[in-house]
């Protein structure tokens, strides 16, 4: 062998070895922060190796090689109405820990960025047996103050177009959503919501009391507020860093979300405009400014095994469970607001006696 081959030979051992050593340290560190259970997780996609029922047959993903990450482009399918097309359901994922995120001080030096699960196991993914989604259920969750009791959040979904890949635990979406935010039954408790509830009723005003009247949120695109549509994609948000309390390392896959949160839609009558504008002052006081205009609302959802579907189940299934968190009272089934040390956010409840002040002040106004 030549001096030449043999130096060759050396730099190439020396390389692989470096190589080695680097992917190992890479690992290793992984393990000590992630644990073992959650480095098949981050390495492979999906804790959970179960499959799914028997009915797959996949194809969907690939009918069109512009649906491909890594950068999926969905616009050749029509955004669908969620509930259209109930029937053509076959499989479905659950959303069993949908974790949200957002920041408590938009725009300061430390935003304080914290961190909520939604009530689990409402949202769901539904699609044909070849891949195609036709129905996202997004989730819901209670907002307290312990003052003046609970108010509902709603992500509804207004639109929806993708596909999902068992084989691959990938999925790709597109959506449209507004934020629905409306009095739960421990909030009309309270004598004061009481009283305003009396007061709209008497002027034939609606009352954000059901979902139904429910005040409206619009959304977008990140930085576009021109582009109502907004991607749903595999993986975790890469916005932060997820803390450990909100990693479950036993489902079978993960999809994100990043929206934008724009401004309330109107009633087309200047009074309601008004007070709503008010009741979300109050809204993003006590759940720390989750629907502040402006910004950024993450949820990182991790998804359960496929599953088949009850479409009759289906079709009742986000109202059923709305009702299951009307009768809450504290949190829900789903977590408290914390902050990424683990620390509970609380709201100042002497900023919300303020705010109920300017209610007062404004019915005193205009009822």
């Amino acid at each position: 062998m030549t001096d030449h081959n043999k130096s060759a030979e050396n730099l190439f051992k020396k390389v692989s070895r470096r190589s080695l050593l680097r992917s190992s340290a890479i690992i290793a560190c992984l393990v000590l922060v992630l644990g073992c259970s959650k480095i098949w997780d981050v390495l492979h996609g999906g804790g959970d190796t179960t499959p799914g029922p028997d009915g797959w047959i996949g194809g969907f993903a690939q009918s069109n090689t512009a649906f491909a990450y890594p950068n999926p482009d969905l616009s050749s399918l029509p955004l669908l109405d969620n509930m259209a097309n109930i029937d053509s359901l076959k499989r479905q994922q659950a959303a069993l820990w949908p974790e949200f995120s957002w920041e408590t001080q938009k725009g300061a030096a430390d935003p304080k960025r914290c961190f909520q699960m939604f009530a689990p196991d409402i949202s769901r993914l539904g699609y044909t047996n070849e891949g195609r989604i036709y129905s996202i259920i997004c989730p819901q969750q209670g907002i307290c103050s312990d003052t003046y009791g609970c108010m509902n959040v709603e992500v509804s979904v207004t639109g929806q177009r993708g596909w999902v890949d068992e084989s691959t635990k990938l999925m790709a979406a597109d959506m449209t959503v507004e934020g629905k935010i409306w009095f739960s039954p421990s909030g009309l408790q309270n004598q004061f919501i009481q009283e305003l509830l009396e007061a709209f009723t008497t002027a034939n005003l609606p009352f954000p009391s059901t979902k139904a009247n429910a005040i409206r949120v619009s959304t977008h695109l990140p930085g576009n507020p021109n582009q109502p549509v907004f991607p749903v994609r595999s993986g975790l948000s890469k916005l932060f860093t997820s803390p450990n309390f909100t990693i479950h390392p036993q489902a079978f896959t993960t999809a994100f979300i990043d929206v934008e949160i724009g401004p309330i839609k109107s009633t087309n009558n200047h009074t309601v405009d008004e007070f709503n504008k008010l009741v979300m002052e109050f809204f993003n006081l006590a759940s720390g400014k989750m629907l502040q205009e402006g910004n950024i609302l993450s949820w990182n959802v991790y998804l359960a095994t496929p599953d088949l579907v009850d479409q009759q189940e289906w079709k009742t299934h986000a109202e059923r469970w709305r009702q299951s968190i009307d009768v809450e009272h504290d949190h829900g089934p789903g977590s408290i607001v914390r902050y990424a040390d683990g620390t509970p956010f609380n709201a100042e409840e002497a900023l919300i006696e303020q705010k109920i002040s300017e209610l007062i002040q404004w019915i005193l106004d205009n009822l």
